[in-house]
């Protein structure tokens, strides 16, 4: 297989074939995260976990794929999703793309096809980003860095606006102090400290947005030791 360079959601009840299929794919140079029904991956993709596409069994234990696929066009998100499914007749097709879904690979296929599928799937115009990064209650429109907690705007400074959106672009993966200087402060001869102070502030503005009892926590940015910051929200699931 070619390289393929970007973050997948598979989503596949059948241990070996999910199995067989992420350590294809991770070969291949993605990065691959499981989730074995389809309860499992809409908690993944409502936790603020960014994809750059999933691949989606139909025949899924409790909520089927095709339930799951309505749920996520239903809420907004525009992830690619390509079918994986042994249900080939073509009303199935049919409805999975009326619902949704932006390619359709019936069961058994070979690895090349696949890859050929993503691939283009990738490449389509539109498909790149997001127009909006989300963890749990924390949301910001990409284009404008406007930012709301609990639906309400959160006022950040264009610095603070920065190192978010990083640390948004990576949920649950720590980020270094010289990535963040870097997208932060650019070519400016601000020394590496700076960093520090400028997440302590985000991360006290975090913590002592008001909120009411009923509503979650906000997101925290986390400082671990060697590795840099890692912005968390406990009610990520993140897989075994």
């Amino acid at each position: 297989m070619h390289t393929l360079t970007s973050r997948l959601l598979l989503v596949e009840d059948t241990p070996d074939l999910a199995l067989w299929l992420g350590t294809a794919l991770r070969q291949a140079g993605a990065e691959v995260t499981f989730a074995r029904d389809g309860d499992e991956a809409l908690t993944l993709l409502r936790g603020g976990e960014t994809f750059d596409a999933v691949l989606l069994d139909l025949n899924l234990p409790g909520r089927d794929g095709l339930s799951v696929l309505q749920e996520l066009r239903e809420s907004g998100n525009t992830v690619p999703v390509m079918i994986l499914t042994a249900r080939a007749s073509v009303p199935d097709r049919v409805l999975g793309l009326n619902l949704g879904a932006d390619d359709y690979l019936p069961k058994p296929f070979d690895l090349s096809e696949l890859e050929a599928r993503l691939q283009a799937l990738l490449r389509r115009p539109g498909r790149m980003k997001s127009l909006r990064l989300r963890l749990g209650p924390l949301e910001m429109e990409r284009e404008s860095g406007q930012t709301t907690l609990h639906q309400q705007v959160l006022a950040l400074t264009p610095r603070e606006t920065a190192a978010l959106r990083v640390l948004l672009e990576h949920p649950g993966r720590s980020v270094s102090k010289e990535a963040l200087h870097s997208a932060v402060f650019a070519d400016e001869t601000t020394e590496l400290e700076a960093v520090e102070v400028l997440i302590h502030r985000l991360r006290k503005k975090l913590d002592t947005a008001p909120r009411a009892p009923e509503q979650a926590a906000a997101p925290t940015v986390s400082t671990i030791r060697g590795l840099g910051y890692l912005l968390t929200h406990k009610d990520t699931v993140r897989p075994a």
